[in-house]
C-alpha cells in the first residue's frame, strides 16, 4: 500500500509540474513582462493590462483556430500576430518581434533593407499603454496562433516609437 501512495503521490506531483510547465509563459503577467524587458531597454513605460483588448486578441485567436493565418484583423488596435510548431509560447512570440530589434535604425526610424520591424516598434511604442494577448492551438496543423492587442495603436508612419 506504500509503495502505491508513493506511486500516486509522484504522478500527482508530475501532473502538476507538466500542467505547470504548459502554462508556463502563456499567462498574462509573462506577456506583460515580456513587453515591459523590451520597454524599459529603451526608456518607455510599462505597458498594462487591458481586459477589453484581451478579450478583443481571444476572441481574433479563435476566429484563426481553424487555418492557423497570420491574417490581421482590421480591428481598432495595434497588432503582433505570431504562430509556432511544438511549444510555441506566449512569451516565445513577444521574444520573435522583439528580435527585431536588430534590424531597426532610431536615427533613421527605418528598417535595415530587406527585414522588418514593425512588429519590433509595436512592443516599445511609447503611446501603447494597454495590452491584451491570446493564444490558441490551431486545428489544422497543431501549431499555436499568437496574438497581442495595443491600444492605443502605434507604428505611424513618419513617426518615431519612442
Amino acid at each position: 500500500m506504500g509503495s502505491l501512495n508513493l506511486m500516486i503521490s509522484f504522478s500527482l506531483i508530475y501532473l502538476c509540474f507538466l500542467t505547470l510547465s504548459i502554462n508556463a509563459q502563456n499567462t498574462q503577467q509573462d506577456y506583460l513582462n515580456a513587453h515591459n524587458s523590451a520597454r524599459s531597454l529603451v526608456g518607455v513605460a510599462d505597458i498594462v493590462w487591458n481586459a477589453t483588448v484581451a478579450a478583443y486578441a481571444q476572441n481574433y485567436a479563435n476566429q484563426r483556430i481553424g487555418d492557423c493565418n497570420l491574417v490581421h484583423s482590421g480591428g481598432p488596435y495595434g497588432e503582433n500576430l505570431a504562430e509556432g510548431s511544438g511549444t510555441f509560447t506566449g512569451t516565445a512570440a513577444v521574444n520573435l518581434w522583439v528580435a527585431e530589434k536588430s534590424y531597426y535604425d532610431y536615427t533613421t526610424n527605418t528598417c535595415a533593407t530587406g527585414h522588418v520591424c514593425g512588429h519590433y516598434t509595436q512592443v516599445v511604442w511609447r503611446s501603447s499603454t494597454q495590452l491584451g494577448c491570446a493564444r490558441v492551438q490551431c486545428t489544422n496543423n497543431g501549431w499555436y496562433f499568437v496574438i497581442c492587442s495595443y491600444y492605443p495603436p502605434g507604428n505611424y508612419v513618419g513617426q518615431s516609437p519612442y
